[in-house]
């Protein structure tokens, strides 16, 4: 397994972005130019100018062209690196990160194209080369060449998805806004027609997160300037808080993601209850050594049979759904299942806890109770490490 991120650093957008940076950049320099009418707007353009003068003073001395070209690349390299930082505080980690384009600079994309030309996939008209996506499931034909010579953006994805078949994984998934939701058939086309089984592309759709505070959605627009960076929210809720909160929803459902309940110690946060059920447990067994109370010599042997409360059969019948639960999230691509399995064990723990002591005179009964709430922690444990969450022994 591989986890590789897909740099878009080649195409439209990146030279957009190249002329609103070089636009801010003279007019920082106190010259009037007319903004780009699709540029990207926003205090964060007006930084990256800012510190491009910075690093090159000479780069408004050049053409515009060349300008806009090296300010193009010069920004999305700080972008990413952004973008590195944010998915780092995160806890989110990338095996490789593989440029848009090297696509080109390896005549990947060409390639791609001329495979599927020897294989009947590809016609010109108008000027243009199509690629006959109808064929294969596409609800139309769609142009890989434009009638200027540009490439479309659907070219470098061929390419890419098909190097990625041809470094010999056999099931690729894919992680896409939501707005993407078009090009799953078209790429799947596209695999076909080279050859490949189409279903080895398995495509997550992620929808929108607004963030609440104080009652009241924030506006957020990337193309306006307007959002609220990760880092920033990983900075003011926690990076537990905004992993666990986001893996509660089906990737393809939008998200509210309320801040100041994320923050609360409540049992409406989510996050909060299920490592205060960790803690919780943590705390039984510190009380047991101040009070010299022995623990199992090992927990697997302990005797269950003086457990005979409905509750405490619940709660091993809910530990041992554990195991398939988890092999059914993995196959089902499905993480949301494991944060609500999670948030009904905590509940069911805490009920129990609420009216039940684990610490009772009865030797046999305390140990049988000792043994199913270190059952339930190893689980709770195990959980939130697979979610990529903390399991704090104390809260």
């Amino acid at each position: 397994m591989e986890r590789e991120y897909y740099v878009n650093d080649a195409g439209r957008q990146i030279r957009i972005l190249g002329e609103s940076i070089w636009a801010r950049c003279m007019e920082l320099r106190g010259r009037e130019v007319e903004f780009p009418r699709e540029g990207y707007r926003g205090e964060y353009v007006v930084d990256l100018a800012r510190k491009a003068l910075e690093e090159m003073p000479q780069v408004l001395e050049l053409s515009k062209e060349e300008a806009v070209e090296r300010l193009a690349y010069w920004g999305a390299s700080e972008i990413l690196e952004e973008i590195k930082g944010d998915l780092g505080a995160f806890g989110v980690t990338f095996d490789s990160w593989f440029s848009e384009r090297t696509l080109y600079e390896r005549e990947l994309v060409s390639k791609a194209l001329d495979r599927l030309k020897e294989r009947g996939f590809i016609y010109e008209e108008e000027g243009a080369l199509w690629f006959a996506s109808r064929r294969l499931g596409d609800d139309k034909d769609r142009v890989v060449v434009r009638a200027n010579g540009e490439p479309t953006y659907l070219a470098s994805d061929i390419a890419y998805h098909a190097l990625k078949a041809e470094r010999g994984f056999d099931l690729l998934v894919d992680v896409w806004g939501a707005d993407h939701h078009g090009y799953v058939p078209r790429i799947r086309a596209a695999l076909e027609a080279l050859g490949y089984d189409p279903q080895m592309l398995q495509v997550l759709l992620i929808q929108m997160v607004s963030l609440i505070k104080g009652g009241e959605k924030v506006s957020m627009s990337t193309r306006q300037g307007e959002f609220v960076p990760l880092a920033e929210l990983v900075d003011e809720v926690g990076k537990d808080a905004v992993r666990f909160i986001f893996l509660t929803r089906k990737c393809d459902a939008h998200l509210d993601f309320d801040v100041d309940l994320a923050k609360s110690r409540t049992e409406e946060n989510p996050v909060f209850y299920v490592q205060y059920a960790h803690a919780r447990i943590s705390s039984i067994f510190r009380t047991a050594q101040e009070r010299n109370i022995s623990l199992p010599a090992s927990f697997p042997d302990v005797d269950l049979a003086p457990l005979e409360l409905g509750e405490e059969m619940g709660l091993i019948k809910k530990v041992l759904q554990f195991p398939d639960l988890i092999e059914g999230m993995a196959r089902s691509l499905e993480p949301h299942r494991l944060t609500y399995y999670l948030q009904e064990l905590a509940a069911a723990f805490h009920s129990y806890y609420n009216h039940h002591r684990v610490l009772v005179e009865d030797g046999a009964l305390r140990e049988a109770r000792m043994a199913l709430v270190k059952g339930i922690q190893v689980v709770v444990r195990e959980g939130l490490r697979l979610l990529g969450v903390d399991a704090p022994h104390s809260m």
